[in-house]
């Protein structure tokens, strides 16, 4: 991996050189103090203890703190550029704060000719364990292309990566000054010490996308550094590399011993940072560990440093103090006063100095002047008052009027059912109080479209509030129709929607509170306990599901298109009974139409992949991510493994194929094959792979998923299967094995995420289709 890593740092500097231009070239507060006899710049760059350079001559000085904060100052070239060494790697260094620091990028490539074939691809990965940095929350993953999508791990064990996809069918597509999914998209990550980003491609770049956009880009940087031009980013190969390498700076955030926080390593008083005069610890945080020193206030120097921090002389500068006649200077502050036959405060924010000679008339005067000010005060205040109560009223209806509230109540007013009247509008209060002002404990799901908090109503009841990262403006009416639609769903197996509150900035939503977690949790037992879920459970979630879904195709008023089908959307009551949820990705079908082009939305292992390629979503769409969801329940594996070989890493793939080759009791979990029978469990398989076609047209529709799901249930409920079942579907093994010895053997499963090493993957580009269209 370090082999890697150099190799993409040395392509990055025959590429073009590295520049930074900062515009907050902040220096640590401490001021520019290097160790005596050490170099305290390098270039542009000013390094300050604990940072050092180091250099041949001064070895012996020790320069930095320890070697995680060694620079190496490289004058071959002018100016002269800093390095830092992190894991075998070397990375220019463009910009030390009191707390952060700004290398080089490292990103992921993939360019293809008109072959097509792949002529260059990397992935990029850097693991900052045991080392006093931490990847900064002000870092994004980046992707910029027409036909690229990334996976980003931020741990080497992670089960679900976090995705970014970029399609684009033509010119017309990309959207400059925008990475919303047009050419490019961007990925908010949290504060980390493991990234891991691998780069795939749905088309290899054919087609049109090619004459436009030879090349996929995935980077780790600075969110506010990079900014994307549109088409001339994506034509443009060399120029878009030097932007990134010149001026997208990795953020890291730095601390002195990662392994202790300010209390432990005060008590090795020889060893703390933070020991000098003056100096104060601030701990580094969660994610970071660790601690940093600063001076107290009024005092300034370098805190890592003997003697440590020294008093500021305010009273030196006129600007650094608020004095009118007299200022003296005291430790860590300054006093004002006045001279003799002056009397006042001496402040310049106070009553300041009055000659004694004009005392008495001048009090007179202030007198008035205070009675004035005093009544001229308290009418500002209260017309304060009552001008912010006004706008903050005015605020709510503005925010109401923009979420679409007026179109909300025309539109209920319009229906005849009522589940739309018994819908409540909740206001901004009630929520607030209800999730004890959005606290951080209340916090039980959140994704990328917005946050889930648990709630309590004021009849106690338990509901859970999706408060949206954002809304488009343009998209409100939607967002309104596909609301009113939801409210009118009522099946047992779908989450509720109780209410909304339109009076914020963002729309909040109230649904029924789900207690017993996803179907992904427990399938893949996160949480150590598997014994309820017998194949019985397991068909009866599955025809609870469909028949959910088969619901919202087709009896629902207006048919809903779920769009994001997947395990971690369905939840379990104290019962174990399912209920779809998440519909923020979901669509409504017009009744004229069958179909609704869109923008490809939904989650890896589950697209479907005729809507991928052709951006037509239907119902069919839902059938295909229900055809995974049904493969995960049978054979307890993820839909996405790094564990399997290459062409048979998407479960869809894996599934179909044990089919074909008739060695589906190969992949099926031990316990659905010792409860169900021969017949059953190939019915089942037969119908997965159905779901699971490559053409819309040849999958069945919800309504037969769901009757066929119900018919397999008969076989365990059946007198003679519960009786027999297990010992036919014994003896027929036995029988096969004695004719293909390995036709049926059941092989040893694990649902650990073991991905592949980088130099498997890396040798060949990954997809994210299991299959392309013939």
């Amino acid at each position: 991996m370090h082999l890697l890593i150099l190799l993409v740092f040395a392509w990055g500097l025959e590429a073009a050189p590295f520049g930074y231009n900062s515009t907050n070239n902040t220096i640590l507060k401490v001021g520019v103090f290097a160790k005596p006899g050490c170099q305290s710049q390098c270039g542009n760059l000013k390094v300050a203890y604990p940072f050092g350079i180091i250099s041949e001559g001064d070895q012996d000085l020790n320069c930095s703190m320890n070697s995680w904060f060694d620079i190496t100052c490289n004058t071959t070239v002018n100016p002269p550029k800093a390095f830092i060494e992190l894991n075998d790697a070397h990375f220019e260094v463009f910009d030390i704060s009191d707390s952060e620091l700004r290398i080089s990028n490292l990103g992921a490539e993939a360019c293809y000719d008109l072959s097509p074939s792949l002529y260059t691809s990397y992935y990029t990965s850097l693991d900052l364990g045991n080392t006093s940095y931490t990847y900064s929350g002000a870092n994004v993953l980046t992707v910029v292309g027409c036909d690229d999508w990334a996976n980003f791990y931020q741990a080497e064990d992670e089960d679900l990566p976090t995705g970014c996809t970029t399609i684009c069918h033509n010119e017309k597509e990309v959207r400059k000054d925008e990475c919303s999914g047009s050419g490019c998209c961007q990925v908010t990550v949290n504060a980390l010490k493991y990234y891991y980003v691998d780069l795939g491609t749905y088309g290899n770049h054919t087609d049109n996308i090619s004459s436009f956009n030879p090349c996929g880009y995935a980077f780790l940087g600075e969110k506010k550094r990079f900014n994307f031009l549109g088409l001339s980013d994506l034509k443009d190969v060399a120029a878009l590399n030097n932007k990134i390498e010149t001026t997208v700076p990795i953020v890291l955030d730095w601390v002195i011993d990662e392994n202790r926080t300010c209390a432990q390593a005060a008590q090795h008083s020889n060893s703390f940072a933070c020991r000098y005069a003056h100096t104060y610890c601030i701990d580094g945080g969660k994610s970071s560990g660790g601690y940093r020193c600063s001076c107290n206030q009024g005092y300034e120097g370098n805190p890592y440093l003997s003697p440590g921090c020294k008093d500021i002389d305010e009273c030196a500068d006129p600007n650094n103090n608020q004095c009118e006649k007299t200022c003296i200077n005291t430790l860590g502050n300054y006093t004002c006063s006045c001279p003799h036959g002056y009397d006042g405060d001496g402040r310049k924010d106070g009553s300041g100095c009055v000659a004694r000679s004009s005392k008495f008339p001048l009090i007179k005067f202030i007198l008035g002047l205070s009675f004035s000010c005093i009544s001229l005060f308290v009418g500002t205040i209260t017309s304060y008052c009552i001008v912010q109560k006004r706008k903050h009223t005015q605020l709510r209806e503005k925010f109401f009027e923009q979420n679409g509230g007026l179109l909300f109540k025309q539109q209920s007013n319009s229906k005849d059912g009522s589940a739309v009247d018994s819908t409540k509008l909740f206001t901004d209060k009630e929520l607030k109080k209800a999730t004890n002002n959005y606290a951080s404990d209340r916090i039980i799901g959140q994704g990328g479209y917005g946050i889930v908090f648990k709630g309590i109503l004021p009849d106690q009841r338990v509901v859970a509030i999706k408060r949206s990262k954002t809304i488009d403006k343009s998209q409100v009416e939607q967002f309104i129709n596909e609301m009113v639609i939801l409210t009118q769903v009522n099946h047992r197996n779908v989450v509720k929607l109780l209410g909304c509150c339109l009076e914020c900035e963002v729309p909040l939503l109230v649904y029924e509170f789900v207690s017993n977690g996803t179907l992904f949790h427990h399938v893949h037992n996160t949480d150590g306990r598997m014994s309820w879920l017998s194949l019985e459970n397991r068909l009866r979630i599955a025809a609870e599901c469909s028949s959910a879904l088969a619901y919202l195709h087709s009896a629902a008023s207006i048919p809903v298109i779920h769009r994001d089908v997947k395990l971690a959307n369905i939840l379990l009551d104290d019962h174990h009974v399912a209920k779809i949820s998440d519909f923020g990705a979901s669509r409504l079908v017009p009744l004229n139409q069958t179909q609704v082009t869109t923008l490809v939305q939904g989650t890896l292992g589950y697209l479907d992949p005729e809507y991928i390629h052709k951006g037509h979503l239907t119902a069919k769409s839902d059938v295909y991510s229900f055809g995974v969801v049904l493969a995960e329940l049978l054979t307890g594996k993820k839909p996405i493994s790094y564990m399997r070989s290459l062409e048979d890493r998407h479960l869809a793939t894996f599934f179909v194929t044990a089919v074909d080759e008739h060695r589906i009791f190969q992949i099926l979990d031990p316990r659905v094959v010792r409860e169900g029978t021969f017949e059953q469990l190939e019915a089942a398989a037969r119908l997965v792979k159905r779901c699971l076609s490559l053409y819309c047209k040849e999958r069945p529709t919800m309504k037969e998923v769901t009757m066929e799901i119900e018919r397999l249930r008969i076989f365990n409920k059946h007198l003679w299967a519960i009786q027999h079942g297990n010992e036919e579907t014994t003896r027929f093994i036995d029988r096969m094995d004695v004719q293909h010895s390995d036709l049926y053997e059941i092989q040893p499963s694990s649902n650990h995420n073991i991905r592949d090493t980088p130099e498997q993957y890396n040798s060949s580009p990954v997809s994210l289709l299991h299959y392309s269209p013939r």
